[in-house]
């Protein structure tokens, strides 16, 4: 009886941690470079508000150069 128990308490251990293991798939982000931004990128809020204007979902400074690339799912 002690056995079964045992099993029964692994079995459902086990599927409750695997199902924590299971990942949700992430959508690609395609990247594009701003338009409108002009300058140096410093801060990444201007430039995903800037971004959002474009008709993107947001955006954030990228690279050596800091240019600020506008980011939506593809």
């Amino acid at each position: 009886m002690e056995m079964k128990l045992f099993k029964l308490f692994f079995v459902l251990l086990f599927l409750l941690a695997s199902q924590e293991m299971v990942v949700p798939g992430e959508a690609r982000v395609c990247l594009s470079p701003s338009h409108k931004f002009h300058g140096t990128c410093v801060r990444g809020h201007n430039c995903a508000e800037i971004c959002r204007t474009e008709g993107f979902s947001g955006g954030d400074c990228h690279g050596f150069r800091r240019r600020c690339m506008c980011s939506r799912r593809c």
